[in-house]
C-alpha cells in the first residue's frame, strides 16, 4: 500500500477508532447478561442518528446528553431495567478502552515529528476524561462543541486546519466509522479509514485515499 505525501499531522476520530464505544456495556455484562452486546449496538446506532438528526433540525444538544438519551431509548428497547444501571454506563463512557494498539501507533507518529490531535463529536470533558484514563497524550483535542454542529458538518473538519495552520491535503484524517472517513475526504482532508468491521464503502460524496483494518498500518502510511 503506497505511503500518503505532505502528511504534517494525524487527526483521530476517538469513538470506534481510538476508542471501543462496546467496552461500557462488555464490563457490565454480569448485569447485561445476554443483552450486553445489543445493548452495546443500539446504544451506538441511536447516538449517531440522534446527533445527524439534531444537525439537521438546527436543535443541537451536546454529545453528553446525546449519549445519555440514546442509552434511555436502547434500555427501554430491550427492556432492561436494573438499579443504577444507567449512571453506571455512563459513567464507563468516559473511561472506554483504548484499543491495544493505540499507546504504540501514537508514540511512533510523535517520535517522527507529526502533531496528533483527537477531533470528536465528544465534548472537550469526555475527550478529556478518556484520553487522561488511557494515559495518552495529543497536541490537540477538538470537539464539535467548538462548531456547534456534529460531523460530517464542514466547519467541524475546518477546526483541524484552524488548529494546526495547515492546508487540508497536510492532515490525515483517521476514522473506522465509514459516513466520517467520507466526510473528511469530501472536505479535502488526507483521510485512512480504519475498517475494522470491515463495512462495504459508503455511497456518499468523498472517498478515503486509504484502508486498513487497524491502526498498527497507520504510522508505515504516514512516514513514521
Amino acid at each position: 500500500m503506497d505511503a500518503l505525501t505532505g502528511v504534517k499531522a494525524c487527526v483521530f476520530d476517538a469513538y470506534g477508532t481510538l476508542f471501543d464505544t462496546a467496552s461500557a456495556a462488555r464490563r457490565s455484562a454480569q448485569l447485561l447478561g445476554d443483552k450486553a452486546d445489543p445493548l452495546a449496538a443500539l446504544w451506538r446506532e441511536k447516538q449517531l442518528a440522534y446527533t445527524w438528526l439534531r444537525a439537521v433540525q438546527g436543535r443541537h444538544a451536546d454529545f453528553w446528553q446525546v449519549t445519555g438519551d440514546a442509552l434511555d431509548f436502547a434500555l427501554e428497547s430491550l427492556g432492561v431495567d436494573r438499579p443504577g444501571l444507567r449512571d453506571r454506563l455512563m459513567q464507563l463512557y468516559l473511561t472506554l478502552d483504548p484499543y491495544p494498539e493505540v499507546p504504540e501507533v501514537l508514540r511512533r507518529l510523535r517520535a517522527a515529528g507529526l502533531k496528533t490531535a483527537i477531533l470528536s463529536n465528544g465534548t472537550p470533558r469526555m475527550i478529556e476524561a478518556l484520553v487522561a484514563g488511557a494515559g495518552l497524550e495529543f497536541d490537540a483535542l477538538l470537539s464539535v462543541e467548538q462548531a456547534g454542529v456534529y460531523k460530517p458538518h464542514a466547519s467541524v473538519y475546518q477546526l483541524a486546519l484552524d488548529t494546526f495552520g495547515l492546508p487540508a491535503r497536510a492532515i490525515a484524517f483517521q476514522s473506522s466509522n465509514g459516513w466520517d472517513a467520507y466526510g473528511a475526504s469530501a472536505f479535502g482532508l488526507q483521510v485512512v479509514w480504519c475498517n475494522r468491521s470491515r463495512q462495504p464503502r459508503e455511497r456518499l460524496p468523498g472517498a478515503p485515499d486509504r484502508e486498513i483494518e487497524s491502526l498498527v498500518a497507520l504510522p508505515g502510511l504516514v512516514g513514521a
